[in-house]
This record gives C-alpha cells, structure tokens and sequence, in this order.
C-alpha cells in the first residue's frame, strides 16, 4: 500500500482485526475521494512539482477510523471471552506437565495448578488465560530447543537447562517477551494498552486513593494441603481431623507418642513429602506409577500409619521442604499447650550448652553434617 498506492496506515499493530479493517475502507475509498478520509502529506516539497509526491495517512484522528478501531476491537474482546469461557467448562482438556510428563484430564485449570504447586512455575491463573492449548504448546517448543522460558538462553542439554531454571529461579516466563501477550485475557480489555499500561493505572489509582480508611480489610488465611492428597485446610486442626478420617494418619498423636519436637516434626513432614512426591510407599518401600494408584495401596494396606524406623527420617536432609512455601510447616508447633503431661510436670531437665568448650561443639555442631551431606552429593 506504500510502494503502490502511497497511503500509510496510522497504528497497524492496534488495529484488532486487520482484514476486516482493510474491507471497510476499500469499500469506503469507492464510496467517495481518499482525500475526504485521509491526511495528505506532500514530501520534497522544495523539489520541481514534477518531483514532489502525496502520501495519504489514514489514522484514528478521524472520528469514523477511531468508531471503526474501537468496534473492531470490542468484536475481537467479545470472541475472546466466548473463547475463554469455552475453555473454563471444557472438561475434555489432554495434556502432560512440562517437567514431569505426568498426563492430566480434564480441566486445564488441573495442570496449571499442579506445575504451580508441585514445580513452582506459575504462569498465572487459569480463569485469565486464553487459547491455553497453544500457549503451552510454545512454551513446550521453547523447552524442547533447550531455550530457558525467562532469560531465553539455549543450553547444550536438558539437564544441564533443568539445572539452571531451578538454580537461578527461571521458571517462569519472560514477562517483557510480547509474544506471550495474546495468550491473557488483559491486553484484550483496552484499545492500545498492554497488561504494564493497565496495570500502571490500577497502581496510580491506589496511590491516588492512599488516605482511604482500610479498616474493613479482610486478610485471606493461607491454607495448609494434605499430606496425602489435594485438600487444604486454614488451620492444622482442621487439616489433622481430615487426615485422620481420610487416611488414617493421626499427625497430633504421633508427635505426642514419638516426642517430637519442632524441628523433628519438620524433617518428618519433609520426608513424608518427599516419598509421596516421588510416589513411594514409606511403610513397604514399593513405587508406583501415579500418586494415585499410591494413595490407593497405602490407604488398602493401612500404610499411612507405618512409619519407618526414626532414623530413616530423622536426617540433616529433611530440614530442607520439598516443596517451596509449604504452608503446613508453618503451622507445627511445640509450645506448651502441646507438652505432653509428664513434660507440663516439669520432669524433663533442660541442660543448656556448655559454651566454654566452644571448639568441641563446633565439630559436633549439626552444621557439619549437613555439609558432609551436601560433599558426598556433589
């Protein structure tokens, strides 16, 4: 349209649907005169008139060209919220995580929760993405050609890019990669703005309403998750009943009858992760395909009550979580109110660490095995 009919068009990449934008004004342009609808701009005008050339711009400066852009636009938000909806009830969603090859059915929203959850690569709620199929399917390719999703560096083999999205906590995507924009529902809500503009303005609206009373904020509680299975729980009471009624797994009384103190709750709770996490039964050692064929077993051979030896989770390992911000860990506890009756008697002596021996305790100092732990690893 430059080189043959010297007219330019004002904006292109704003315009929502470019082929039905060009039919109304071809048929527009037959109607009456193109100077009636577009700006002329005369260049080398100190050139002979022989020389000097017109160049029509067609642009939103013209009401009619800005209705036109913004019904266009409000046609292209209404397909993509239908699409949307479309893919929110659709209950016949195949497909397999990034970084498990686990096979999910079902609704989309199941895969993305668990990539969040179980791998920590959050790529944002499922109720504001579109065309999700497609989005994971590029964001498959980038992977296969060895490409990190945020720094978008290639690297010589799987492992080896495995090894620095966990490391340099790239799992996630590159939010200044503009490819990625059609895939959520924001950059459809406003002529002309991306998600960064839109955004922009939600954060100066709160600036602008800062001296507001905030005396009715309700902060939500976090939830705690199952052990065992996906349900979550506000607090570890509520978590507990449900574990002992759906498995069998009295977490209270086991601390109780074991005496664990916080820290050995902690590496009993990471270990129990772990195993479920790798899809292994603790209490026979068997591997299974699925956490649910797991779940399944443990719960016919009663094995979620079997705990192994103490020495087997009662390791240096185990102080780390096996999954990041792993909620129930926060809700543990040794205070008093949990102390068993013997230890509320005060039967049980404390005997405070002898710091004048301060080599000596150095070496037996926890610290060291772990980074034993950490030598025979590497």
């Amino acid at each position: 349209m430059i080189i043959e009919h010297k007219t330019v068009i004002a904006d292109v990449k704003l315009v929502a649907d470019f082929q039905r934008y060009i039919s109304y004004w071809r048929k527009r342009f037959t109607e009456q005169p193109i100077t009636d609808f577009c700006s002329v701009i005369r260049i080398n005008s100190t050139a002979p008139f022989e020389e000097q050339d017109n160049y029509f711009l067609l642009c939103d400066v013209l009401p009619e060209d800005r209705i036109l852009r913004e019904e266009l636009q409000k046609q292209r938000l209404k397909e993509i919220l239908e699409q949307q909806q479309q893919e929110r009830n659709d209950n016949s969603f195949q497909g397999s995580c990034m970084f498990c090859n686990e096979e999910f059915l079902g609704n989309r929203s199941v895969l993305l929760n668990h990539m969040a959850r179980e791998h920590t690569f959050n790529i944002g709620l499922p109720d504001n993405i579109v065309n999700c199929n497609e989005f994971l399917c590029t964001l498959q390719k980038k992977l296969d050609n060895l490409q990190c999703l945020y720094c978008e560096k290639t690297f010589r083999d799987k492992n080896t890019l495995k090894d620095h999205m966990r490391k340099k906590q790239h799992r996630r995507i590159n939010p200044k990669n503009r490819e990625y924009d059609r895939f959520y529902v924001i950059n459809y809500l406003e002529l002309g703005k991306s998600w960064e503009e839109v955004q922009l303005e939600d954060d100066r609206e709160l600036l602008d309403h800062q001296e507001d009373d905030w005396s009715d904020w309700e902060e939500h509680p976090l939830s705690a998750v199952c052990l065992f299975c996906e349900k979550q729980a506000e607090t570890i009471e509520k978590l507990c009943v449900h574990m002992e009624d759906a498995h069998e797994f009295d977490l209270l009384k086991i601390k109780s009858e074991l005496g664990l103190n916080f820290y050995e709750q902690v590496k009993l709770v990471n270990f129990i992760r772990r195993q479920i996490h790798q899809c292994r039964c603790y209490g026979c050692h068997e591997k299974f395909k699925s956490k649910a064929d797991l779940r399944t077993h443990m719960e016919e051979a009663k094995h979620t009550s079997l705990l192994p030896e103490r020495q087997t989770w009662d390791q240096p390992q185990y102080y780390f979580p096996t999954y990041e911000n792993d909620t129930l860990l926060c809700t543990l506890s040794d205070s008093e109110s949990d102390l068993t009756a013997q230890e509320q008697n005060g039967n049980i002596a404390i005997i405070s660490e002898d710091t004048s021996k301060l080599h000596a305790l150095k070496q037996s100092s926890i610290l060291n095995q772990l980074l034993l732990h950490e030598s025979l690893k590497n």
